[in-house]
């Protein structure tokens, strides 16, 4: 492998550094959207059944916030209500928007520098394609006409840069796109699991009080 990447000359090191970038994104992206870490199934059950009568006390409203993000929405309800019993039905719904874009950003960390990275890997990949042919150019003694009359050691390396790296780059941003894209509509569901959710149990709170 390393004589892989000597061959492959310096254009493959910011290829490699981006392989690790992504593969940390990814490993980071794989246990930060855990089901149970976003939307535990029966954590909004929980919610409307623990505010059946009266809304929690502080205590209880810290520990479903902690709970998860889905946990976080639904705390931002009753700290509205706590914090103002009488508050309208705009007010309640505004507090839980609110808590849900902080959630929303939270869900969607990282996934720009793997779409970055995805974009990006190919072109570095170009990159050392070109500089590969530029070796190769450089290798025709002056004045021949054909190709390959140069020096063969240069042409040879020219070529191993051109293909190193055209290879690489591909097998960098092709993971990483799939693995974005699962991302991207894993978050797309959460999200609007989480809405539907919201709107639930805004109107909960909503019919408890009246």
């Amino acid at each position: 492998m390393f004589s892989i990447i000597v061959a492959a000359g310096w254009p493959i090191w910011p290829l490699l550094a981006c392989s690790v970038i992504a593969l940390a994104l990814v490993i980071e992206r794989f246990t930060s959207l855990k089901t149970v870490k976003v939307l535990p199934p029966k954590l909004l059950d929980e919610a409307i059944t623990v505010s059946n009568g009266s809304v929690p006390g502080p205590d209880v409203v810290t520990k479903l916030e902690r709970n998860s993000m889905l946990g976080q929405v639904l705390a931002a309800g009753l700290r509205a209500l706590n914090a103002n019993p009488r508050c309208t039905e705009d007010d309640l719904r505004a507090a839980m928007e609110a808590s849900g874009r902080t959630v929303a950003h939270k869900l969607e960390r990282y996934l720009p520098a793997l779409a970055t990275i995805a974009s990006a890997a190919p072109l570095l990949g170009l990159l050392g394609t070109v500089i590969g042919m530029i070796e190769i150019f450089g290798s025709q003694s002056p004045g021949s006409g054909a190709v390959g009359s140069g020096n063969p050691a240069q042409l040879a390396h020219g070529i191993s840069i051109a293909l190193y790296n055209t290879a690489f780059g591909l097998i960098v941003a092709i993971p990483t796109l799939i693995f974005w894209r699962y991302f991207r509509s894993r978050v797309d569901e959460y999200l609007l699991n989480l809405e539907l959710s919201g709107e639930r149990f805004a109107r909960h709170l909503n019919a408890m009080r009246k």
